[in-house]
């Protein structure tokens, strides 16, 4: 099974926000991003979205959330500045039914880097741009075998 690991959508300048940055939204270009991410996996079998609090996480992945009918689970795991030992638990917990992760770029650097360790070929320079994804195959107990990189759609 799979856990498809994605970046958040395009949120604009974080220095031009001037709330609270949990509160900042995705931008025009990352609502077109959210919106393409329902045909980027579209083919892919998931039972479960979890996301960080961010509003840009969840706006990222709403669509595709609409479009399956499944709810958008919030988990601290996921926020930034997260651990990557919580993260690498939602992976291990959702592994037999596929889950969609929303989250950032840290948490996602971090959780990369964790699985490269542990032997999991990213290739010769993993990138991890906003809107993009990381498919994560998952073994019986839930760690990483492989992963591949998908480009963010455009926006």
């Amino acid at each position: 099974m799979s856990i498809y690991l994605v970046r958040h959508a395009k949120a604009g300048f974080r220095s031009r926000w001037e709330d609270d940055d949990r509160l900042r939204p995705v931008s025009k270009a990352g609502q077109l991003q959210a919106r393409r991410f329902v045909d980027v996996l579209d083919r892919m079998h998931f039972e479960r979205i979890v996301s960080s609090p961010y509003v840009r996480c969840i706006e990222s992945v709403a669509p595709i959330a609409s479009v399956r009918g499944l709810a958008i689970e919030v988990s601290d795991a996921l926020a930034e500045g997260a651990p990557v030992e919580d993260a690498l638990t939602l992976v291990r917990k959702h592994a037999h039914g596929g889950a969609v992760l929303c989250s950032h770029g840290d948490v996602i650097q971090n959780l990369l880097e964790h699985v490269a360790k542990n032997g999991v070929d990213l290739g010769p320079k993993p990138a991890f741009p906003k809107g993009s994804t990381w498919v994560l195959d998952t073994d019986g107990h839930g760690d990483v075998t492989a992963a591949r990189y998908l480009p963010a759609p455009e926006g």
